[in-house]
């Protein structure tokens, strides 16, 4: 159960594609620009670009090609919602930077989309989708972002995204933000594209980008690339700085990669990493990893001798993504894995509130700190001002759902309080001792394995999100890694593996999870259809 599922539980129509012609036309118009170039790896890049068969001023205007006639025109899948004026001024010097001095590394003129809940110190706003924060410029750039600039990463500008990345309202609807309306699912258009990272989800399958970046604090990077059909990385808390990062919760949030392969997630994830004074989480992390280049993990071998266990935990959702699990099981043990049913993970019962507790705490006391760290020209200075803006403008905010939870959070105290340090130590212990180290350990595994989540649900702006399931939470709360993999098609619609395990085990999963990747295939193209259509098959 991610994010969206759990405020779910506390607490109009599906949208359309238009006309089967106008459809159409889009989808044509979609997979003909410049084409050639929409799937380019970040090492195909690199490698074009040494050859002289292409330049970073060539892609950045490619992306900003398809952005203007698929994401703004056409089909309107809502994933950008600004590009970088300064993009292609910024390709073009590190074209001749390239030329005069040579490449920086991997990332050389890749231009990559930013969540719009990470700074960039430059034109374009930072919101978290909000119209509280229209017009808020960030001071400085992120950690994350000045390290991905400084690797020669293209930010080709700020992606859509669950407005308060999901923590607002329970009725919410995943994709939707004030400020930037509703992102659709590229494999389906009037499906979900799950959130909260859904702009750089549907961004990255469309062919927006090459790369983006998301954020987790509990489903937001493995949901949306799960429902997108790409490749999606949550990191231990801690590897990557979140400082310049509009939060939710301290001890579960971190940024990540989010791309059509394990290789440019690794890529992507290598150039990131860096002990940064400023957030705690990540001056005290596994300083090891620091610089790690995380590529040298992708071996095709991996899975050979792994031991694996297989969290049951998260079956019997839908006979249909059993099938397809019981598929993807049938590929890891012929690639040399041993599989271990796991079933005793521990229930969401077990967790009770205690997760959304600590968040709420958390998102408060993050909240305020981050707007005072804008300066006298915030838009909004508190988590307060915050509530009372979206009250004066509840037509334009609050026309789909509430800001319940926003509510709930202001009422909270300080991270003093007895009930949110027991929330606190329940969670790592639920997750943590009881979870994930305990059920590893006992077994010798290399890794858990699981769903990710359902496919994508149908669009539906009167009742919120929708979904089948979901097997973020146990990660996510224990702040460890977890990635995910495309394993299969439903209906049209993709569905992924998840590989998960202890902290600091990114290199493994990296392997195993390229591993699975290489002998699976499982990822395909979007197709742009409007809706289901009977005659489909898996």
């Amino acid at each position: 159960m991610n994010r969206r599922h759990f405020l779910q539980n506390l607490g109009g129509a599906s949208v359309a594609a238009g006309s089967l012609g106008i459809w159409a036309g889009c989808r044509s118009e979609a997979v003909g620009v410049s084409a050639s170039l929409s799937e380019l790896s970040v090492a195909e890049i690199q490698r074009r670009m040494d050859d002289g068969l292409l330049t970073a001023e060539r892609l950045t205007r490619h992306c900003l090609r398809r952005i203007d006639r698929i994401d703004r025109q056409g089909l309107r899948l809502n994933a950008v919602l600004e590009v970088n004026p300064e993009a292609v001024a910024l390709s073009r010097a590190l074209d001749e930077e390239r030329r005069t001095k040579g490449p920086r590394g991997p990332l050389h003129g890749v231009p990559v989309l930013i969540k719009d809940n990470i700074d960039t110190g430059d034109r374009m706003q930072t919101t978290a989708g909000s119209l509280a924060l229209a017009g808020s410029i960030a001071p400085r750039d992120a950690f994350i972002v000045a390290r991905l600039r400084a690797a020669g990463a293209v930010v080709l500008g700020k992606a859509n995204l669950s407005e308060w990345a999901n923590f607002r309202g329970h009725r919410s609807i995943s994709g939707w933000s004030g400020r930037g309306g509703l992102t659709r699912n590229p494999h389906m258009l009037d499906r979900s594209a799950s959130g909260s990272s859904s702009g750089s989800g549907a961004a990255v399958a469309a062919d927006l980008c090459t790369v983006a970046i998301g954020t987790e604090t509990d489903g937001s990077i493995v949901s949306p690339a799960s429902s997108c059909g790409i490749v999606g990385l949550k990191p231990t808390v801690g590897l990557l700085s979140r400082s310049g990062i509009i939060p939710i919760s301290a001890s579960q949030d971190t940024a990540g990669p989010m791309a059509r392969s394990v290789a440019d997630a690794a890529a992507l994830l290598s150039a990131m990493t860096g002990i940064d004074p400023s957030d705690p989480a990540s001056a005290s992390s596994n300083r090891t990893l620091a610089g790690q280049d995380f590529t040298r993990f992708l071996d095709p071998g991996a899975l050979q001798g792994a031991r694996l266990g297989v969290a049951r935990n998260f079956f019997k959702w839908h006979p249909r993504i059993d099938a397809v699990m019981e598929k993807t099981l049938g590929i890891l043990r012929a690639q040399g894995a041993e599989l271990l049913d796991v079933t005793d993970l521990p229930g969401h019962s077990k967790l009770g509130d205690a997760e959304y507790e600590v968040m709420l705490h958390e998102f408060k006391a993050g909240l305020n700190a981050y707007l005072a760290s804008l300066g006298a020209r915030a838009p909004v200075k508190s988590l307060e001002e915050v509530i009372a803006f979206n009250e004066r403008h509840a037509d334009r905010e609050l026309k789909f759902f509430g800001q319940e939870t926003l509510i709930e959070a202001q009422a909270k105290g300080p991270l003093t309080e007895p009930r949110y340090l027991e929330a606190l130590e329940r969670c790592r212990k639920w997750s943590r001792q009881d979870g994930i180290d305990r059920v590893m350990e006992r077994d010798r595994l290399d890794a858990l394995v699981a769903p990710t989540a359902g496919p994508a649900p149908a669009i539906e702006l009167l009742e919120g999100d929708g979904g089948l399931g979901g097997s973020s939470t146990h990660a996510a709360v224990a702040g460890y890694p977890s990635i995910t993999v495309p394993a299969g098609m439903i209906l049209g619609l993709p569905v992924g593996l998840s590989f998960f395990g202890r902290a600091w085990s990114e290199g493994r999963l990296i392997g195993l999870a390229h591993a699975f990747e290489t002998a699976a295939q499982a990822r395909r193209t979007p197709r742009f259809l409007p809706s289901f259509d009977e005659r489909m098959d898996g």
